[in-house]
Order: C-alpha cells, then structure tokens, then sequence
C-alpha cells in the first residue's frame, strides 16, 4: 500500500529503508530523565545495594565447603559459624527481595511518568500543527504514532534503562569476585565474549530495521482500521458492496504484520539461544580445568579448597550467565527501542509553519470590533514547480481585496473549487497568506495570538463534527462556562430545542459517533447552537445550511438574523436563497473576484452572478421542488403548472 501523510514531508520513502539512529537521539532519550533525577539516583543507588548483596551468597558458599564441612577443627566451633553463615545466607536475599519491589517500584514510577511527558508533549505538538499537516496525513498513522509507538517504547523506559545498569553492575562485581577466586578459570569464561559482543551489534541493526518495518505496519493496519471501522467507512463500503475487498486488504497488511513480528522475535530469540548455550556448557569446561590443575599440582591449596572455589566459582557463574546474557542481547532491544523513539522525534521535530510570532497581540474579545480587511492575498496549496529555471506557483487565491465590517454580511458565491472556503481558512489562520495580509480590525492576524484569534472567530463548516458525547457537552464546546439557560436560550436561537426536549435524555442525549443518532439537519442546528453560544466577533458560515431542509432552512436564517446584528459575517453559499440579502456578493472564480455587489447590482450587470441566479431560480422564481409543487424564492409554494 502507498504511504502518505508524513511521507510527503519528505521524512520517509515508500521503499526507503529504515535510517540508523538519528544523531543526538540517545542525548535526547537521556533528557527526558532530567526531570526525575531524584529518582534516577534512588534507582541507582538500590540496584547497587542489591547487586552487592547478590555477593554475598556464593561467597558465603565457599566459606561453608572450606572452613565447615571440609575443613578441620573443633566441630563446635564450625557449627557456630555454619549457623551464623546461614543467617547471613538467609537475611541476604530477603534484604535484596525488599529491595528489589522498592527499586521496580521507583523505577515504573519513573518511567511511566516520562511515558505520560511523551504522550503529553507529542499530542500538544500534533494539536498545534497546521492544518494541511492533517490534510496529508491519515488519522491511523497519527494515532498509531500517539499510542503503539510511544506503548512500544515503554518497555525500553520502564524496564530496559534499570535493567542495563542492574546488569552491568553485577557483571562487573561477579567478574571481580570471580577473578579473585581463580583468574585461570575467569579468563576461560568470558574468553569468547568479544565474538558475542560483535554478533550483537549485527543482529541489533538487522532488529531495529525489522521494528522499524513492523511499526510501519502497525500504523497502515490501524489507518485501515480508523478509515473502514467509523461510522463513515462502514456505511460507504455496505453502500458499494466492498466487503469482501475491505476484508482481504486487512488481512493482507495483518498477515505481513505477523511476519514481521515473527521475525522480529527470532532475529533476537536466535541469538539469545546461542548465548544461553555457551554459558550452559562452560561449567563443563570449568571443571575441566579445574580438574587439571589440580592434578598437575598448579593449584595452591588443597582439594577441600579447590571444592569449595570450584562451588563458588560455579555459583558466581551461574549468577552472571542471566545478566551477560541480558547485556549481549540488549544491543538488540536498543536498537528496537530507538526505531521507535525516532519515529515519536520524528514527529516531535516537524515544523510547525503557523505560530505565534515573538510579541504577539492578545485581544480581549469585548473591544474587537470584527472589522475584517483582505488586503491583495494570495495563497497556494502546492509547492511552486520549477521549469526552465523559473519558478511556476498554482495560485489558489490570487489578488484578493475585500473588508467586511461589523454588522455586514458578505457572500462568497461562485463554482466549487473556486476557492471560497479556503479564503475562510485564511482568516483563522488554518492557513497562512504567502502574499498580502488579512486584518481584524486593522490588525495582521499573524501579529495576533492564535488562541485568541480563535475566541473571536465562529465557524459552521460543511462537515459538522460532533463528538460521541451528550449534546450538553457537544454544545458547551462554544462556551464550556455557559449556564443551562444559555444552553437553551442557543437551542432555541437555532430552533433545535424542541427536538432535543422530544429525545428521551434531553440535553444528555449522547448523539453518537460524530453524532450519526441524528438528522443531517439536526447536526447542522447543533453545529449553529454551538456557535451561537461562543457569541464571535467574526462569524463564518461555509454552506452552515446545506443540510436542512427548505423550511428548516428559513427557520435557522431567521434565527441567524438577529446573531449576525452588530457582528461580521461572511458567509458561503451555494444555495443563493441564503444570500438574497447580503450587503455584499462576492463572486469567485478560479480564485479571482470577477464580480462584487449587491444582489440588485449583480443581476443588473447580467454577468456570471445573474447566469448563476437564472439557472438555480428558473428567472428569478422556482428554487426547488417538493411533493407539493414548486418552492419559490418567497418561500411560497405553488403547483408547478402555475409557474
């Protein structure tokens, strides 16, 4: 499957190989523990404690074969200090057991805790990036990013920092304490360790491209998942019959999925089994030796003493095979565990086009007045081709000047694809003008904060989007302060109250998956309460009636008459019945304002406004059918022959 989204970016190819580690990538996974150095070092300290006590043991042990049960002497004497070495061997691994939960404790605490600053950062970047970000990324691949990316690296957090250190420590320790025993026998053990170390760092590179491979696949499984599980998918692959094909394409990513997870484990598990054979078969060589030098006389002491090193020494190489092991094979966790950091950075460190400039303006809603001046824009989705050495720009605005002032309403008619909505984009800032300026109240809106740019404008777009949550709380996102007298006095403003008193919760009706419980007009009603209720300077309405019908249609212009007093609204229709009285028609073609007027105005001029007009209200009458005849622009209905 072709991969979009952040590959348009120019950050990964579709066939493009995983990259190594990115530079400074380990820097920043190590500063994202500043933060918690207090508990880092408590982390520190206990496993040190604890990796000294796992000492004490097979030290102990060599004590009990050569001064107890081999040695010679008062048997008094050597019972007293079996007990008290018994005690010691006891309390130990209690002490270290205590220990050990303190130290797992401390350590999930602090992981988790730079899992939750992970989460929590990578969400607020993603909320702040622009809007064409959105636009060319699928939503599966942003949650897979938000959720299975930064889960897969919780292991690496949570376990796999302590588990280095733990395991070093008593790597280091235990050789230390070998070599004391017998520096003949520790060089045998760890004699072929470099070899491992060198195969670890081949099988952690094939491991990280494996993961990085395996993430990608994750993400397109739960892009297929987001875009044919919603509610919209479901109901556009029953509407076409695409079962069948929507089926076979899951299981076709999901089988290369288990692929890659299979042979992601066996790249490691292959290599750990090899480790864990060498260390099994070398006690056998260490008796060996030790045999030998004992016959050939090249070992001081006597054969209780070499009993009591060999039982020790043994035991010590028991307690390093586990950890050596987890220490050759963690290369190979690392390098799984910084696919995925690199992938979170990755989208850490995309650039966010549209921010607050240094000294941006904060506006306190009650003195905007909502003037709202286009001064020559010009705006382009794509990026300027180059021929001849000369840059070519697909403009999609180009030279557009137009103010709106408070109280006015100003229409923007013409084709679609004209580019009406994307100048509403413009004013919010969703996008940013590459020539000439948009104003409020005489003020750059790149000079002004984007939060408080967005407490003056309202928007009703198209697609009405509402939460799977009741309609108390869909509506309070205008206004999350407003009172249930606000709340219905917005209801009503919208003429939705009376629908929402006939649901069986009222105002805590859950309205389902992008609220598919109701009626496209009942979305858009809700959308337009919403709105009300945030009370902008600025309102936007892009087609905020195209779903309703004609009588629903004039309900809510009514209710948006008195709303749209004193405050200024530009809207988008397509629909001109909407617009009849609009102070201002502004007709857009190609990105280009061909016409402005009034209605009266336009018609006169007999241009591609009054084309429009005759074609959607046969000369100036009909607007629509229905059952009982004609609509005409009045609002009248009529039998069709009539007219």
């Amino acid at each position: 499957m072709a991969r979009r989204g952040i590959r348009g970016h120019g950050l990964v190819g579709p066939d493009k190989p995983e990259l190594p580690a990115r530079p400074g990538t380990f820097r920043r996974i190590v500063s994202i523990f500043k933060p918690y150095r207090g508990q880092v070092g408590l982390v520190v300290l206990l496993i040190l404690v604890i990796s000294g006590l796992g000492l004490i043991n097979p030290l102990l042990i060599k004590v009990v074969f050569s001064n107890v049960i081999l040695a010679d002497g008062p048997a008094d004497e050597r019972m007293t200090l079996l007990i008290w070495v018994t005690l010691a061997m006891i309390a130990s691994p209690i002490v270290g057991g205590l220990l050990g939960l303190w130290q797992t404790y401390t350590n999930n605490i602090v992981g988790q805790s730079v899992m939750q600053d992970l989460r929590n950062a990578l969400y607020a970047h993603l909320q702040n990036m622009p809007l064409k970000f959105f636009t060319s990324t699928r939503t599966g691949e942003i949650q897979s990013r938000l959720s299975n990316d930064v889960e897969g690296v919780q292991d690496v957090l949570t376990n796999t920092a302590s588990s280095i250190l733990s395991n070093i420590t008593v790597v280091i320790s235990t050789v230390i304490a070998m070599f004391i025993l017998s520096p003949e026998l520790t060089f045998l053990s760890l004699g072929i360790l470099p070899f491992f170390m060198l195969l670890s760092r081949k099988v952690g590179r094939i491991r990280r491209e494996v993961s990085g491979k395996r993430q990608e696949s994750l993400a397109d499984l739960t892009a297929i998942m987001q875009e044919t599980l919603s509610v919209s998918g479901i109901l556009l692959s029953k509407a076409f019959g695409r079962q069948s094909y929507e089926i076979e394409r899951f299981r076709k990513e999901n089988r290369k999925l288990s692929q890659l997870e299979v042979r992601r484990t066996m790249v490691g598990r292959g290599f750990f089994a090899l480790v864990q054979i060498f260390f099994s078969i070398t006690p056998a060589f260490v008796y060996l030796v030790a045999g030998w030098l004992l016959l050939r006389g090249r070992f001081e002491g006597g054969a209780s003493d070499l009993a009591g090193t060999i039982v020790a020494f043994t035991t010590l190489q028991s307690r390093l095979f586990f950890p050596m092991g987890q220490l050759l094979n963690v290369q190979v966790e690392i390098q799984s565990g910084l696919a995925l950091f690199d992938r979170i950075f990755e989208y850490l460190d995309l650039e966010r086009d549209i921010v607050d400039k240094d000294g941006a303006i904060e506006l306190q809603p009650e003195e905007v007045r909502g003037e709202v001046h286009l001064r020559d824009v010009w705006f382009q989705y794509e990026r300027p081709i180059t021929t001849e050495g000369e840059e070519q720009r697909l403009w999609t605005i180009g030279g557009v000047d137009f103010t709106a002032t408070p109280g006015e309403l100003v229409a923007l008619v013409g084709p679609s694809g004209a580019g009406k909505t994307t100048l509403t984009y413009l004013i919010p800032r969703l996008y940013d003008v590459i020539r000439g300026s948009i104003e409020i109240d005489g003020i750059d809106v790149r000079d002004i904060r984007l939060e408080s740019l967005g407490e003056i404008i309202g928007m009703v777009t198209q697609e009405t989007y509402l939460f799977n949550q009741t309609i108390r709380n869909n509506l309070k996102y205008g206004n999350p302060d407003a009172n249930d007298e606000q709340l219905e006095a917005a209801a009503r403003a919208a003429y939705i109250y009376d629908r929402i008193m006939e649901m069986p919760d009222g105002f805590d009706t859950v309205v389902g998956e992008r609220g598919y419980k109701l009626s496209g007009g009942e979305k858009q009603r809700l959308a337009i309460a919403r709105v009300i209720l945030k009370d902008p300077q600025v309102l936007i309405l892009d087609e905020a009636t195209s779903a309703l019908d004609t009588i629903s249609e004039r309900l809510v212009q009514r209710a948006l008459t008195p709303l749209m007093q004193g405050r200024t609204t530009i809207a988008i229709a397509h629909r001109l019945s909407t617009i009849l009285a609009a102070d201002k028609i502004l007709y857009v073609e190609k990105g280009r304002i061909i016409e402005r007027g009034s209605h009266v105005e336009l018609l006169e001029r007999d241009g591609a406004y009054a084309a429009l007009y005759h074609e959607q209200f046969s000369d100036g009458k009909v607007e629509s059918r229905c059952e009982d005849g004609l609509v005409l622009a009045s609002g009248e209905v009529v039998a069709e022959e009539a007219v």
